[in-house]
């Protein structure tokens, strides 16, 4: 029996394999969040006028993408508990033989509504990310023809 969940176990730990991935996704682009905005910093102290105020602008949606980015960590890492849980109680559910079924769907299920929870999160932050990355009308210079 120990063998069927250990088989049983292997969906939720596969899931925990995807939620290292995205964790580790979602470092790397804070890590460079965060380098951008100790630049960010230096220029806010270096500029004045417009530039300053693109600056500013830019500053404002790093501090955002920095507390999206760590609201879906930590959402992340609540979901692999919740999976670890899971997993626990399929376990103890058969050493001790007793009926642990609705408590372990009840933890699966609120494992996954936190990843998906997290992802709506990150999705957010790739926006923000972006409108980040747009560029000032002005260097468009649109009223040109070139």
């Amino acid at each position: 029996m120990i063998a069927q969940t250990i088989q049983l176990a292997l969906a939720p730990v596969f899931v925990l394999v995807a939620i290292g991935n995205m964790l580790n996704l979602i470092s790397t682009r804070l890590g460079r969040v965060v380098d951008r905005a100790r630049i960010l910093q230096e220029l806010h102290t270096n500029t004045t006028g417009a530039a300053h105020d693109m600056v500013v602008i830019e500053i404002r949606l790093v501090d955002r993408r920095v507390e999206l980015s760590t609201r879906a960590i930590r959402l992340l890492v609540l979901s692999c508990l919740f999976i670890g849980t899971t997993v626990g109680l399929l376990f103890v559910e058969e050493v001790a033989r007793t009926n642990l079924q609705q408590v372990a769907a009840g933890t699966f299920i609120i494992a996954l509504s936190l990843l998906m929870w997290g992802l709506l999160l990150f999705l957010r932050e790739t926006q923000v990310a972006a409108q980040a990355l747009r560029i000032p009308g002005d260097y468009l210079e649109l009223h040109r023809k070139l």
